[in-house]
């Protein structure tokens, strides 16, 4: 068998070119084309990069790349977690290649991490190409479920202490994950209390979608507010989460739990409690049209 080839590679480099982000592009070099496959649901690009190491890529998008893929799933999880007194129950809806399962069972008071997600290919070749990531499935409390993180939701009414959706954009298999429907999903299958976390797209280039997302939020959980992370392989170098919860009286912006600062270093390379904090301070920009 030859060289993989693939539409997205042109003279040794990877180029990300979207409507999403219109008008610039992220390319990094590409070592090696490791595997391609047109899953059910999208197209799953995975290859060994010359600086970032392993990276997947979906319908075209950088997913995870093995360098920087700490300051997602840290902030993801533990913005959610640590603005919990005590999460015993958790859901991940997409997440397939595990980042966000590998922090969440770093919390002890975790008893069962559940992840939904609707392709199988992304959980199986995680596993084959990140086992940095994928080896939390190996975990005896972590629970999969293949399907639609949408049908999935409506089976549990008061269920969860914590969701975190670690969704694509919203223009292919994940746009359902972004309608004012999905959040009031949400908020039905959280226990009393309950956070969660979204994956919320870049305040650069996607204001429009951030303001709304925060206006359905607002609707439907008492307190919503965006944070973000800075990471060099998502357009704009940034990525934000909306962080909600159901009791109107806790402030998801200051940790309720956090680790001693030995902990911290042992435990993350991103995330602390003072990131934590400072997540949520934005550019004056960014605070005004979130107003």
């Amino acid at each position: 068998m030859g060289d993989i080839t693939h539409e997205t590679i042109k003279d040794g480099w990877f180029r990300e070119i979207s409507d999403l982000w219109p008008g610039q592009a992220m390319t990094l070099k590409v070592k090696k084309v490791l595997h391609h496959e047109k899953s059910k649901y999208q197209d799953v690009l995975i290859f060994e990069s010359e600086t970032y190491g392993t990276v997947l890529v979906l319908d075209g998008a950088i997913q995870v790349t093995e360098r920087d893929e700490f300051s997602y799933q840290e902030m993801i999880a533990h913005l959610a977690m640590n603005s919990h007194p005590n999460p015993k129950k958790v859901l991940v809806i997409g997440g397939g290649d595990g980042g966000v399962l590998r922090e969440v069972v770093k919390h002890e008071c975790v008893e069962e991490a559940t992840l939904c997600d609707i392709d199988e290919a992304v959980i199986r070749l995680s596993k084959q190409y990140l086992p940095q990531m994928a080896g939390v499935y190996e975990n005896p409390k972590v629970k999969v479920h293949i399907g639609d993180g949408f049908k999935f939701l409506d089976d549990y009414k008061n269920e969860f202490d914590v969701i975190i959706t670690d969704s694509s954009d919203p223009d292919g298999p994940a746009a359902s994950l972004f309608q004012k429907s999905y959040f009031e999903l949400l908020n039905g299958a959280l226990r009393e209390g309950g956070v969660i976390t979204t994956q919320a797209e870049n305040q650069w280039i996607h204001m429009h979608i951030i303001s709304q997302l925060k206006k359905d939020c607002k609707e439907v959980f008492p307190v919503a507010e965006w944070a973000y992370t800075t990471i060099p392989t998502y357009p704009g170098g940034q990525i934000g989460f909306m962080v909600c919860c159901k009791d109107a009286n806790r402030n998801v912006k200051v940790p309720l739990r956090s680790w001693s600062p030995e902990e911290e270093v042992k435990l993350c390379k991103y995330y602390n409690a003072e990131i934590h904090k400072a997540s949520f301070v934005l550019p004056t920009f960014a605070r005004l049209a979130l107003q």
